[in-house]
């Protein structure tokens, strides 16, 4: 059976307030162009998750409450996970392991470094994902348990610079 793991890294945010929480901090202008960008790529090429998780972050959530937006995925339907907030890769793969094996596709919003680590952990290809960077695995398994411990049958990176 295919599942398909989508790692987005939140789009650009801001820095102008700097006394803001870091959890808090919003999207930049940039960040507001690519994210709607990197959905239309994703509808595109009929990306349709069955979960959207994201960090409870607000540049992570509006980005993936941009990227739903584009792939057709309810707002509302968004589950918010403390635990891809200032984490290590060994806890979100906990969390991916932990997913209804029913589901066939998930994406995952969050942040660097882990991102990055958790993506090369998964494919040596990739080495870093740039801010709302999108990388795919595509993965013969019957169980998300299997995740980390299996190499992928496919993988796309893909971000917004990316000709």
């Amino acid at each position: 059976m295919k599942r398909t793991l989508i790692l987005v890294r939140h789009a650009k945010s801001s820095w102008d307030g700097i006394d803001l929480p870091d959890t808090d901090r919003p999207l930049a202008d940039r960040g507001k162009r690519d994210a709607p960008m990197m959905g239309k790529r994703l509808a595109k090429q009929q990306a349709k998750p069955d979960l959207i998780l994201s960090s409870p972050a607000r540049r992570a959530l509006a980005t993936a409450q941009i990227i739903a937006k584009e792939l057709g995925y309810k707002a509302k339907d968004i589950v918010v996970d403390g635990r891809l907030y200032a984490t290590e890769p060994e806890t979100l793969l906990a969390v991916v392991g932990e997913l209804n094996d029913k589901l066939k596709c998930v994406m995952l919003f969050g942040h660097n470094p882990e991102f990055s680590e958790l993506a090369h952990r998964l494919s040596s290809d990739i080495t870093l994902l740039p801010t709302c960077a999108v990388a795919q695995f595509t993965f013969e398994t019957k169980s998300w348990a299997t995740i980390g411990d299996v190499q992928p049958a496919n993988v796309v990176l893909d971000y917004p610079k990316r000709e």
